[in-house]
């Protein structure tokens, strides 16, 4: 992987009409989405794209909404993508496996409710396609050392010394985003004391492409089916939720006793299992930022928004803000404005405001809801999770939440 400068369609070898400050899966994805449409971008990252798709390097694995899928096919990594997904055909909500739960299992013309892919695979994907695109320029193992946005452009200066100019700085640097705090962005946020245990595992029962959610009062537990290896093997992603307090024991166990706790907590769903990838363990936070835009300045992905994992939409709201601001730009530059422009700036922001704060109030909802010990309470949420389980209206309602499909969508995100 180079850092490779090649393909500018402007007589300044420095200038693009965007600079992308993450190259992460959100962050890259805005970058070829964006070169589809014929909109350049300087991409910069301080990582080693060879170091974040070594094998073992990270065994994490992201759900990808039905929505989220056709922007990827749009952008054409559809081909290279589609045999690696594995398709989530039924989601299964429980409340600690009591009676009550609700089966979420769309129509055969609908398609699945989503897919779920490796890490590894999604920036392989985009990476690979990243090189071989002249409109992106990738600047990689470096960093941002000084930001400066006016009414004619924003200028990057590089820790190795680079200056590279452009007409809007895209802010895509994930939570802890030094560009949207320097920018003096307002944020909610919040401290769930939760942490959550991520790994993968092998089992003896097939998934039959069934993801299940198992809220437990200390938190919800989710297995979320992936392809078999390459030797046949049945295989499953884990997110355990475990409480703060709790977590410097689990993450202490050796690997016996953190798969016997786990084996426990699945009610035999899917047999006998073993550990598949490293375990790993962060800590959630709820954070949203009152603005998105501010001169020249767009802010995306989790550096906007950070939530809970109990529904899988952290990737897939990224995405969407990526389908909303190529789509506002790319039409605003064939009516002749710029990228940086305050009118596109304050209607991606309109278009997105909206969407991202109920997605995140539903999760953050859910979250509590579910996290109320007590026998009460645990059957009035499998009173109503009954209703939603009879009623056709509410479980479509809920499964195109699930699949992205709701809203005013981007064409993109559209099939």
């Amino acid at each position: 992987m180079s850092d490779s400068n090649t393909g500018l369609v402007t007589a300044d070898d420095t200038r693009r009409d965007l600079i992308i400050l993450g190259g992460g899966l959100v962050g890259m994805t805005l970058a070829l989405a964006a070169a589809r449409a014929g909109i350049t971008s300087h991409v910069i990252d301080r990582a080693d794209p060879a170091d974040l798709v070594a094998e073992g390097a990270d065994g994490r694995a992201s759900a990808v909404s039905t929505a989220s899928w056709n922007l990827f096919a749009n952008i054409g990594l559809g081909k290279r993508l589609a045999p690696l997904g594995c398709a989530i055909d039924t989601i299964a909500v429980t409340d600690g496996m009591k009676p009550g739960r609700i089966d979420f299992q769309p129509k055969p013309e609908d398609g699945s409710l989503g897919r779920m892919f490796f890490n590894r695979d999604l920036r392989l994907a985009l990476f690979e396609a990243a090189e071989d695109e002249p409109n992106i320029a990738w600047h990689v193992r470096t960093e941002a050392v000084r930001r400066t946005r006016g009414a004619h452009g924003v200028e990057i200066e590089l820790s190795d010394g680079r200056v590279l100019k452009g007409s809007l700085l895209v802010a895509a640097e994930g939570r802890q985003s030094p560009t949207r705090d320097e920018a003096g962005f307002s944020m909610a946020k919040w401290d769930y004391k939760h942490r959550a245990m991520v790994t993968a595992f092998t089992h003896s029962k097939p998934h039959e492409g069934t993801a299940w959610e198992i809220f437990y009062p200390e938190g919800p537990f989710a297995l979320l089916p992936l392809l078999d290896d390459a030797q046949g093997r049945h295989r499953s992603a884990l997110v355990w939720t475990v409480a703060e307090k709790d977590a410097a024991g689990a993450i202490a166990m050796s690997d016996t006793m953190f798969i016997n706790e786990v084996a426990a907590r699945m009610h035999g769903v899917l047999g006998e299992i073993a550990l598949a990838a490293p375990r790993l363990s962060y800590p959630l936070r709820f954070h949203h930022a009152a603005r998105v835009v501010d001169e020249r300045l767009a802010v995306i992905g989790d550096a906007a928004h950070g939530m809970h994992p109990i529904a899988g939409q952290g990737l897939n709201l990224g995405l969407r803000d990526v389908g909303a601001l190529v789509e506002v730009l790319s039409e605003g530059m064939r009516l002749g404005l710029e990228p940086g422009d305050a009118q596109l700036l304050a209607r991606y922001e309109k278009w997105r405001s909206l969407d991202s704060v109920m997605v995140m109030a539903a999760t953050d909802t859910l979250t509590r809801l579910f996290g109320i010990p007590g026998r009460l309470p645990s059957a009035v949420r499998r009173f109503g999770m009954a209703a939603v389980q009879r009623s056709g209206l509410l479980k479509r309602f809920f499964m195109d939440e699930a699949r992205g499909m709701s809203g005013k969508l981007p064409e993109l995100l559209q099939a």
